[in-house]
């Protein structure tokens, strides 16, 4: 009898790339690791020195018929291309090769749809690659759309191609409504955070650089962790008390990457605007990355195009216990190992200078007809006690310095 429950084949890979700079070599080794992540097999890595991509197949004729030689004598299953292609070539590719084709992107997004587990991740995932799909049906199917285009490509190739193009938009304007929902009621969540004067601060960083191995350090909590790429995808949300006993809530987010699909920041950029509306960022780098410098640079570019460049950041260096001699760091830059942690004093004590630099415990005492200035106190500082006296109430508050400055006449010892 048959086994039903057969695992199933492992795609043989090989990875395409045009190579023109020292990044773009690191690029292939890291869409090797996509790769892998993504549950292939890869037997094979062929890259071209050119200054443009081929219009058409996206490398030269005669890289390409190497590359037809290989798939057919290692028996391939897929091409891997390291950069976006349009549906041309595409297509272009696949007759000529024989074999399945995807672009870094696609691969990228795979990934994703196999790492989301919450209902807006799912929803996010799907609409960026229906974003990605829709302009790569006018490719794959350009002589479709024609009329007269030659035989076997009129009436219903055409109305296929059509039907299809008006489902995916349709259902991208039923993704972005149920997203706009989510993000109202996550918008709901960043007003009480507000309200109750809840620091958040926001674990950035290349992906696999250690950030959700450092929330679970930190906050012993149980976030999913895997030594491959985009282990984390769904944002977690965790509360730290901080050794002073203030409190703090950390967000765990999705690693950034090279090439990051626009379509993929635009989908996720609900999620991502968490980084924007956070009181501090830490920056998780991977201090034992051989291209630790570009992967930092990646990270900034993307949190610019988020909005985030102004909000304060402290650069957290992990995998310490990998090296062998560990710089001192400073107020901005820690050094720490999340899987040992070690250096988690110095960190904490980082986070709390940053967060509260500004912060003070203050003495109000408020007429009972000052409502304007107690409301302004309730909204805008942390209230740690309420007393009632014949002359008034007073407050007890953690306060920063312009409000300080702003309430001053109402100070008491």
């Amino acid at each position: 009898m048959e086994e039903l429950n057969r695992d199933k084949k492992i795609e043989r890979a090989i990875l395409v790339g045009i190579v023109s700079t020292p990044e773009d070599e690191e690029s292939m080794e890291e869409l090797k690791e996509l790769a892998l992540t993504a549950g292939a097999e890869v037997v094979g890595l062929m890259t071209q020195k050119r200054n443009t991509i081929d219009k058409a197949h996206y490398i030269g004729k005669g890289k390409l018929e190497e590359l037809k030689f290989f798939v057919e004598n290692q028996e391939v299953d897929l091409v891997i291309v390291n950069d976006e292609l349009t549906g041309t070539q595409i297509k272009n590719m696949e007759d000529f090769l024989n074999v399945k084709v995807i672009d870094r992107t696609n691969l990228i997004l795979d990934i994703f749809a196999k790492r989301a587990k919450s209902k807006e991740g799912m929803l996010q995932v799907e609409l960026a690659q229906l974003k990605y799909r829709l302009p790569r049906l006018v490719g794959l199917g350009g002589q479709l759309s024609r009329l007269g285009g030659g035989i076997g490509t009129r009436g219903p190739g055409e109305t296929k191609l059509e039907t299809e193009r008006r489902h995916i938009k349709n259902r991208i304007k039923a993704i972005e409504k149920k997203l706009e929902e989510i993000e109202r009621h996550r918008s709901l969540q960043r007003g009480r955070r507000k309200k109750n004067r809840i620091p958040v601060i926001a674990i950035v960083g290349y992906t696999n650089a250690g950030k959700s191995t450092l929330l679970n350090a930190l906050t012993n909590a149980e976030v999913y962790v895997e030594d491959k790429l985009f282990a984390t995808l769904d944002p977690t949300a965790r509360r730290l008390v901080l050794p002073a006993g203030r409190e703090v809530i950390l967000i765990d987010t999705v690693g950034f990457i090279r090439k990051l699909p626009h379509d993929l920041v635009e989908a996720f950029k609900s999620t991502l605007e968490e980084v924007k509306y956070a009181d501090l960022l830490l920056h998780i780098i991977d201090v034992t990355s051989p291209d630790m410098e570009e992967k930092i640079k990646v990270v900034e570019k993307v949190l610019s195009d988020l909005g985030a460049t102004n909000t304060p950041k402290i650069n957290v260096f992990n995998k310490i216990d990998l090296l062998e001699v560990v710089p001192k760091g400073n107020e901005r830059e820690v050094y720490i190992s999340a899987k040992n942690k070690i250096g988690f004093d110095k960190l904490l004590q980082a986070i709390e200078r940053e967060i509260f630099k500004d912060v003070e415990v203050v003495n109000f005492l408020l007429p009972y007809d000052k409502t304007k200035e107690y409301n302004y106190l309730k909204e805008k500082t942390k209230i740690i006690g309420e007393n009632y006296s014949e002359k008034g109430i007073i407050i007890k508050a953690e306060v920063q310095k312009e409000i300080k400055e702003r309430l001053k006449d109402f100070i008491i010892v």
